[in-house]
């Protein structure tokens, strides 16, 4: 049995073996990664939990826009070195954005440079914002480059982990990470008693938290609109 998290970790596990049982938390895209044939009946040696569920996306939109003042032009930052699934998942964002009227577009970076040219450039565009995505280990390797270069060019930012808001990132939705491992203890137990991984489903998140920074926010000039602060699971001041 392997427990394995996040995809760059699955596609190293899954060239190395095909008998093995692996159950793999944080992923993105299981099916388009190949890791999976699909949500409902994986077969093979792998099943798990899935990071993110489509509607996730409107989500991380809205909140963006229930600030003052609101963001109308969103860029996703992403490594597609380490997130092979981002076209996938930017389509999604790009069709959430159509009824919320907000442009969006990719971001991609290779390095901590890069972060802070894209940022910069950003910061010169009228109520530009940011969407950092989970599921990419780059992300999180560069959390405090990315939080302090957003801080640096005043840019808003909706992260997908309450880690980078608890280090002065602006706000994030996301999956309460701890669950989605208490969740995968459940299938090692029961792939051990013998089921096989390619009969128990990929499991999207049940559990989210939302976290709102006020600290950040007044160093931004940004507030927060009431109904956002209502549903805030925890509030940095």
């Amino acid at each position: 049995m392997i427990v394995a998290q996040n995809t760059p970790s699955v596609a190293a596990l899954q060239r190395q073996t095909a008998t093995i049982p692996i159950v793999f938390v944080y992923v993105t895209d299981p099916v388009g990664q190949g890791f999976v044939k699909s949500l409902a009946r994986p077969g093979g040696n792998i099943t798990g939990f899935s990071t993110f569920d489509p509607p996730i996306a409107g989500k991380w939109l809205e909140m963006l826009m229930q600030i003052t003042p609101p963001v109308a032009r969103v860029a996703v930052l992403h490594n597609p070195a380490t997130a092979p699934f981002a076209g996938q998942m930017l389509r999604i964002i790009e069709e959430a954005s159509r009824p919320l009227n907000v442009a969006v577009r990719a971001a991609p970076y290779r390095d901590r440079a890069e972060i802070e040219a894209m940022m910069e450039g950003l910061a010169r565009e009228v109520r530009s914002g940011l969407l950092v995505p989970g599921g990419d280990v780059s992300n999180g390797i560069h959390l405090e480059a990315i939080v302090a270069a957003a801080a640096l060019h005043r840019l808003p930012a909706v992260y997908a982990s309450r880690i980078y808001s608890a280090n002065g990132g602006l706000m994030s939705y996301g999956i309460a990470v701890d669950d989605l491992f208490r969740s995968a203890a459940g299938y090692i137990n029961r792939i051990l008693k013998g089921e096989k991984p390619g009969d128990l489903p990929v499991q999207y998140p049940t559990k989210f938290e939302t976290v709102l920074n006020l600290k950040t926010a007044k160093a931004l000039g940004i507030s927060f609109a009431p109904s956002l602060i209502d549903r805030a699971d925890e509030i940095i001041e």
